[in-house]
């Protein structure tokens, strides 16, 4: 794969988790099938390849559509909103970055609810709420917090906000990994046509 490929991916895994927290706090609902892949992607530390992160591409296609949407000419079909929360979560892993003691906290949160998964499916209650205790206990110390729109009926659903939790952790996760594989926020603007490109490409292989 080429590093925008893996750049693509990582950006879909960030867009993919923020636009499931809208999901869960504008409509009370998830898609399964990406909740499963955002969520899992937490828990795959050593993967061999960007992709198997997500258990394969088709796992970020919702979060490659969004980057369709939000990176396209069409400036009708982007969520400033859902730019927000993106935004929100880079500036979490630049702090997180900072902070070898937090990312220290997170990993041996990260490995107890692997050991969680053995008994459990990865969007079980159980596991998202320990997911969701390793976001309160590290990255909703860091200011600024990221605060969550919705309807408040949602949102005081202890069951949603631990989702909503689980989701942040998720996009920081996909955050790191985009770094890693070289993403910068300033390629949003100057390689968006690259970036855009790749999505497509990824979206027609998946014949999405």
């Amino acid at each position: 794969m080429t590093s925008y490929t893996d750049r693509t991916l990582a950006l879909a895994g960030i867009l993919q988790a923020c636009h499931l927290v809208q999901q869960v706090a504008r409509k009370n609902t998830s898609g399964s099938a990406a909740l499963e892949a955002s969520l899992g992607s937490v828990l795959k530390i050593d993967a061999e390849t960007t992709a198997s992160i997500y258990g394969g591409a088709a796992g970020v296609a919702l979060g490659l559509e969004r980057v369709r949407e939000q990176l396209g000419k069409e400036t009708a079909h982007r969520d400033l909103e859902m730019t927000k929360y993106v935004i929100g979560v880079m500036h979490l892993e630049r702090q997180l970055a900072k902070r070898p003691d937090m990312l220290d906290k997170i990993r041996i949160g990260v490995e107890r609810t692997q050991a969680q998964t053995a008994h459990f499916q990865i969007t079980h209650t159980n596991v998202i709420a320990g997911l969701a205790g390793i976001y309160s206990d590290t990255l909703s110390t860091l200011t600024p917090r990221i605060m969550v729109q919705g309807e408040q009926g949602y949102l005081s659903s202890p069951d949603n906000t631990n989702k909503v939790r689980a989701l942040l952790l998720a996009a920081v996760r996909s955050a790191v990994l985009w770094r890693q594989v070289g993403g910068r926020r300033w390629q949003l603007i100057f390689a968006r046509s690259a970036i855009l490109r790749e999505a497509e490409m990824l979206l027609r292989s998946l014949n999405v």
